[in-house]
């Protein structure tokens, strides 16, 4: 091995020795309370990166415990103070940026370009709720008869369960940290097991920007049941926050209803990418490269299918798979890799399986179609042509770097192709015809729509899904909502003794 690489991966692994292993309960990071440990490995190569302790149930109620102990004096505590933590942890994850970013390519694979993209994006929901904050207003009104008054208040729903994917380390943890401290919520983290450091090291600056003792508590662990399982039961706890699959959101939705628990859900996704015939065909390549390739398609919002006006596939796909072709896949650290690994090895086992069942019905493969030999999970980019609507590709999330092109005939079909699945989380459209992009929207059935825009995803923006890619909102001004509970006063008419007479 050269001697820069050697040095390189020497000072990697002091970083990675400097994040927090152990368990974050009541502020102190401590052992698993049976001394388990599970490990985290490098995608790129497969070899193990750092080893972390590994919550029982037991340290999930003690997690919670100091949750609970903390709430009151945390819901008490001026939301002028709470925005003040928020923001001095945007400027530590700001100044961080350089750990974070490589950290999460280390742990997760993606570019180093595309970690400090997670970074900035992950940062803002940080900014931006420490903004919303103090502007999470009531109302005091009067009856419509005139007889008494009405007093509405925003109180924080209490301690919070969040579950965080692994496929953006920082963001997904932001995204559901943020709006939490700022209604008033205590937490209990759970990370994902394959990328469970940089919630870690997230968590070491929430700290650092002066979260009180036992508002944040986090408990990675190799067991997602024995982490969930009790701390759903336990009726202390008044809100789950999940991002991940739809089976694991349904069974949780199913616990969480025992305790009739406030729930949050952003499950799986089968995002339409549909190019009409009058699109820019040069823009409408640049944006499904953005939507299919962040995070080397392993992302829910990513583009899922590619329905294209017949006039127009041959060239746009033509296109397409020079772009996919161009890139280059490699560990993320390197300079020149646009396309890191895939999580692990069953991820590319089944991204695999996909491409290879689609050309076997008659899908050709235009460019890639394979796994890349040696160590690591890498795939190539890969543009499949003539997809069968039928395809099983077409009709669940790849989460991999491969882009199913198909075809139809007219507006109604596009609309019909795009609604042909159970999922509603993202949709894109290329369209000069601004008319047109809106009838489309209001017929689509998704959550959310990028009018000629690859990523649509932003702090300020209400993220969440229709169908069976989840309920609630994270992000916007509906993110905070999502951890506040509404509660009704009524007021005897004030002016009742003044006037001398009755209420």
């Amino acid at each position: 091995m050269a001697e820069g690489n050697t040095m390189t991966l020497d000072r990697e692994a002091a970083f990675i020795a400097s994040v927090p292993t152990g368990l974050l309960i009541g502020g102190q990071w401590r052992d698993a309370s049976d001394g388990g440990t599970f490990d985290v490995h490098d995608p790129a190569t497969g070899e193990v990166l750092a080893t972390l302790a590994s919550a029982t149930s037991e340290d999930a109620l003690a997690a919670l415990d100091a949750a609970d102990k903390a709430q009151a004096a945390w819901a008490r505590t001026a939301p002028r103070e709470r925005a003040e933590i928020l923001r001095r942890a945007f400027d530590l994850v700001t100044e961080r940026a350089e750990d974070f970013a490589l950290l999460m390519t280390l742990e997760m694979g993606k570019p180093l370009a595309e970690a400090r993209g997670e970074v900035a994006y992950g940062a803002e929901f940080l900014r931006w709720f420490s903004e919303e904050t103090v502007r999470d207003y009531g109302r005091y009104l009067t009856t419509p008869e005139g007889r008494n008054k009405i007093l509405v208040q925003k109180k924080p729903v209490g301690p919070c369960l969040l579950i965080t994917p692994w496929n953006f380390p920082l963001a997904m943890a932001t995204r559901k940290v943020a709006p939490a401290v700022a209604a008033g919520c205590t937490m209990v983290l759970k990370p994902a097991k394959l990328t469970p450091l940089t919630a870690q090291l997230f968590a070491k600056t929430m700290l650092d920007a002066g979260l009180p003792t036992g508002v944040l508590n986090v408990v990675a662990s190799s067991s997602a049941a024995g982490i969930s399982g009790p701390l759903l039961a336990d009726s202390r706890l008044r809100k789950v926050s999940f991002t991940g699959s739809t089976p694991v959101g349904k069974r949780l939705m199913a616990d969480a209803a025992q305790n009739v628990l406030r729930t949050s859900m952003e499950l799986g996704g089968n995002a339409p990418f549909i190019v009409f015939e009058d699109a820019d065909l040069d823009a409408a390549v640049e944006g499904a490269m953005a939507a299919k390739m962040r995070n080397m398609g392993e992302a829910c919002t990513a583009a899922n299918r590619f329905l294209v006006q017949e006039s127009v596939a041959a060239e746009f796909t033509r296109k397409f798979a020079a772009a996919m072709g161009a890139l280059t896949t490699g560990r993320g650290t390197e300079p020149d890799t646009t396309v890191g690994p895939l999580i692990d090895a069953g991820a590319r086992d089944d991204v695999h399986a996909l491409v290879t069942a689609a050309v076997d019905a008659g899908a050709t493969a235009v460019t890639g179609g394979s796994p890349v030999d040696g160590p690591g999970y890498f795939y190539r980019p890969t543009v499949l042509a003539n997809v069968p609507n039928d395809a099983a590709i077409l009709g669940q999330e790849i989460f991999g770097p491969v882009a199913p092109v198909t075809t139809f005939g007219t507006e109604e079909d596009a609309i019909r192709l795009a609604n042909a699945t159970e999922y509603g989380l993202a949709s894109y459209l290329y369209s000069r015809d601004f008319n047109r992009l809106l009838r489309v929207a209001e017929q689509i059935e998704f959550g959310m729509v990028g009018f000629n825009a690859g990523v649509i995803s932003n702090a300020a923006a209400p993220f969440g899904g229709v169908k069976q890619s989840g309920l609630g909102r994270e992000g916007g001004t509906e993110g905070i909502a999502e951890y506040t509970t509404t509660q009704y006063i009524g007021i005897a008419d004030p002016w009742a003794a003044k006037e001398g007479r009755k209420s």
